[in-house]
């Protein structure tokens, strides 16, 4: 396996909330666009931001972005960095010119806060949305239509993530459920997970989807029939009543997720074992023998991590958290890499 960047390289400051979205621009990854329960995205240069072991305050915003009249709870940027759409607790959709800093769309339609955006279709043409009323809507990126064209209503509470691959659109849901919807097809796909499932991701090949749910585990499961092919859990990783993301990196070689209690777990996808756990707030390596590192029952949201993005031009990722702060990994002096 390939060495696990485990250094933070520095700090992205700057929001007053929960950090509840990171996402990395497309192609050489250069910027990070971060969206908060502060109801501002903020788009950074961490090339240009002071290291962590800096005493000043960490730079490199190169843009803030205002339109939210609530909290921003997901971003994803098209493939040529020229717009990014962001959801949140407004139920509309904002699609986003990228220099100018202005909405050039408002997808409204849904009745609950826009859980998750992302894009779809040839050329980034299709937007999908997934809602808190149990609803996955596809807009049209590229007409002028302000009505969605195609509205999913199969799950039967709030659709908490949503991924895009080929043409296939993967649901997740508080029900339980993930659903596999075939668009060219016309059909639906049903996985039972059990406890609420709040976090998607696929592979790069396309055959595996990573879920994360509200019981403390994460789960691959086979896309083809559903078979768990491995769980992912730790005596010391909780995650039972918050949103937090989970991801596969260094090209699908490890699990990194997000905890309620201040800490990143690392696990190795193929033997199920944790790797690593590191502090977002203390930005360390953290040892436990089954203690629990940080006491966070009394205000578990200031603790959250509730945001992982892996960068996919280096050996480089970030973790968002409840302090507001973006914190950005890496190899260290002389240790960057190119396989993320």
């Amino acid at each position: 396996m390939s060495p696990f960047p485990q250094t933070p390289i520095t700090t992205l400051t700057g929001h007053t909330g929960i950090v509840h979205s990171v996402t990395y621009s497309s192609g050489n990854s250069t910027y990070i666009l971060t969206g908060c329960s502060d109801r501002t995205i903020r788009l950074y240069n961490p090339q240009k931001a002071a290291p962590t072991s800096s005493s000043t305050s960490a730079a490199g915003l190169v843009t803030k972005y205002t339109a939210h009249g609530y909290e921003v709870l997901s971003l994803a940027i098209n493939a040529t960095n020229d717009k990014f759409i962001s959801t949140g607790g407004d139920k509309t959709v904002f699609l986003w010119d990228v220099s100018s800093a202005q909405t050039l769309r408002r997808f409204g339609g849904h009745a609950g806060r826009v859980n998750r955006g992302v894009w779809g279709g040839d050329g980034d043409s299709v937007i999908v949305s997934a809602s808190f009323d149990g609803t996955v809507k596809l807009w049209d990126a590229k007409s002028h239509a302000n009505k969605p064209v195609m509205t999913l209503d199969d799950a039967k509470d709030s659709v908490t993530d949503v991924v895009v691959h080929d043409a296939e659109i993967v649901a997740a849901s508080v029900d339980g459920r993930v659903r596999s919807y075939d668009i060219r097809m016309g059909s639906c796909v049903v996985d039972v997970v059990g406890p609420p499932v709040t976090s998607l991701a696929v592979s790069k090949k396309g055959t595996e989807v990573l879920v994360g749910s509200l019981d403390s585990k994460l789960r691959l499961m086979d896309r083809a029939n559903g078979e768990l092919l491995r769980a992912y859990t730790d005596q010391v990783f909780v995650n039972t009543e918050l949103r937090v993301r989970s991801t596969l990196g260094l090209n699908d070689s490890v699990v990194l997720s997000g905890s309620e209690h201040g800490m990143v777990f690392v696990w190795d996808v193929m033997g199920g074992e944790c790797l690593y756990k590191l502090s977002h707030v203390d930005r360390k390596e953290v040892t436990t023998r089954g203690t629990h590192p940080v006491a966070a029952a009394s205000k578990p949201k200031q603790h959250v991590v509730s945001a992982v993005a892996f960068c996919q031009s280096r050996r480089e990722w970030c973790s968002g958290g409840g302090d507001g702060n973006v914190v950005v990994w890496g190899m260290g002096a002389g240790g960057n890499g190119n396989d993320g």
